[in-house]
């Protein structure tokens, strides 16, 4: 597992541990209500089979100011723990399995209104373009 730096004090869980499960979303919708949406590509037999492979995936799968809340159920439990919480403009919790795959373009484009984004944070893991990690280290680029 990658080692995780985070200068942002967001709390961490660690749920995930690479094991296989389901996503679901607590999203807001244009009307204003919150709504949950799940990956149902295993149960309509979508041709690429489950949609959300990571928590990533749900992550950057909604417009900007959506998404509120991702849950997951590892296979075999009927349990559904959260692993990413927002409040306003807050990210009060976040997996470190999901922390570590959100890239700086992840941020910038669509949480640029919340505390994921922090200059701090992204100096101490060496970010210097959108394509960098946010919360694990960026390999320096080499001298030419």
């Amino acid at each position: 597992m990658t080692n995780v730096i985070n200068t942002t004090g967001i709390n961490t869980t660690d749920f995930i541990k690479g094991q296989n499960g389901q996503f679901r979303a607590i999203v807001k919708v244009k009307a204003g209500f919150m709504t949950t949406v799940d990956d149902l590509g295993i149960q309509c037999n979508w041709s690429t089979g489950q949609q959300w492979k990571k928590a990533i995936d749900v992550f950057r799968g909604f417009r900007k100011g959506a998404l509120q809340t991702i849950e997951f159920k590892k296979d075999g439990t009927n349990h559904w723990l959260t692993i990413f919480a927002r409040s306003g403009n807050k990210i009060k919790l976040m997996d470190i399995e999901l922390m570590q795959d959100i890239l700086v373009g992840d941020i910038n484009q669509n949480w640029y209104n919340t505390n994921l984004y922090n200059q701090t944070q992204y100096s101490a893991v060496n970010s210097k373009t959108w394509a960098s990690y946010a919360y694990q280290m960026n390999q320096p680029e080499p001298a030419l």
